[in-house]
């Protein structure tokens, strides 16, 4: 089995036997978008699912965490942060050959470029706005009162991710990237002070939401398989990236004239958050760092697409092209490193 098709009889005879309300064969189609864990749509007259999956083959460890997914989706449904309802965990690898979840469908547009060519400029400020709005939300959110006390380590969060990114970056290796190599020293040798801990979703990109069909309103984030409890800059920063990359080095906007687009720029965008979490400012130090680290980390994810791809275990077909872009988020990220100690000395 590859990583675009499953045993839709298997599939249809479990989610007869397990899930309330399916009475009705549904039509499976596999979605295109995430490179990560395989996602298909299961329809059946107007009633519309989702299914996660994790890809077959031999994994990175701790990747691919669908479990954990269908956790924090659970656990979130009644906050202020917007997810799609779960429905069904399935651990049995034997079912379809991997495990999965099945969540409800959430209609609405979804887009894939930040600099949102699709909208007005008051509708591209309006959802960079809003998206503000749920990741303030997010980072705010009691995870303890919610069930995830125990979702993640509390504190330390920089120091063991990037011990985390240099191991999955080692395992993935297929060839000498210096930049790299320079991050792996450098990281560990200029933590931050401060410390904090909230829950974080790990891969908060304007792809990974869907907005109401008719307004710049986020009806659900998706792709939670990264989240746990950690340092909401690292998230934060993480998030910004697209202010600071272009959208030919990965997924960014920094070519653009923002203020013509109606996008705030990235002074703006951190204090909107800073209002919403309480913060008087985020120290420019601090965030320099956050900014390289989640470049690194970047940079890390695309080496293990890039792996993967050769492995013959991916789950797109652009997952060539987007791991060579490792090199190129690296060389950025120690650009930043460069950047922050020309600004200190």
């Amino acid at each position: 089995m590859n990583a675009s098709a499953l045993d839709e009889n298997a599939l249809d005879a479990y989610l007869r036997e397990h899930l309330d309300g399916y009475t009705v064969r549904m039509h499976v189609a596999a979605l295109s978008g995430g490179q990560s864990n395989p996602t298909f749509l299961l329809s059946a007259g107007d009633r519309k699912l989702v299914l996660r999956k994790k890809p077959p083959g031999t994994l990175l460890p701790s990747a691919h965490a669908v479990d954990r997914e269908h956790r924090i989706i659970t656990a979130l449904r009644g906050t202020e942060v917007p997810v799609a309802r779960s429905l069904l965990y399935c651990a049995d690898p034997q079912v379809i050959g991997t495990p999965f979840y099945v969540m409800e469908h959430v209609a609405g547009r979804q887009f894939m470029d930040p600099s949102l060519p699709e909208l007005s400029a008051a509708d591209r400020r309006r959802a960079w706005d809003d998206f503000n709005r749920v990741v303030a939300a997010l980072h705010t959110v009691d995870f303890a009162a919610c069930g995830l006390g125990d979702y993640g380590k509390r504190g330390g969060y920089f120091e063991r991710q990037i011990n985390v990114w240099t191991r999955q970056y080692r395992a993935s290796e297929t060839e000498r990237i210096e930049p790299m190599d320079r991050l792996i020293a450098w990281l560990p040798e200029h933590l931050p002070a401060n410390d904090e801990t909230t829950i974080v979703h790990g891969d908060l990109r304007i792809d990974n939401l869907i907005f109401d069909a008719n307004s710049p309103r986020i009806l659900a984030v998706l792709d939670w398989e990264l989240s746990t409890l950690g340092h909401p800059l690292a998230d934060f920063a993480y998030h910004v990236m697209s202010w600071r990359l272009t959208s030919e080095q990965f997924r960014g906007m920094a070519e653009h004239d923002l203020a013509a687009l109606g996008i705030p720029g990235e002074p703006e965008y951190v204090r909107w958050y800073c209002e919403r979490t309480g913060r008087d400012r985020i120290d420019p130090v601090e965030w320099e760092f956050a900014m390289a680290f989640s470049m690194f980390r970047l940079a890390a994810i695309l080496q293990g697409i890039a792996k993967r791809a050769i492995d013959g275990s991916a789950a797109s077909d652009s997952a060539f092209d987007v791991g060579r872009r490792t090199r190129t988020i690296a060389e950025a990220a120690w650009r930043q490193v460069e950047a922050l100690q020309r600004s200190r000395s």
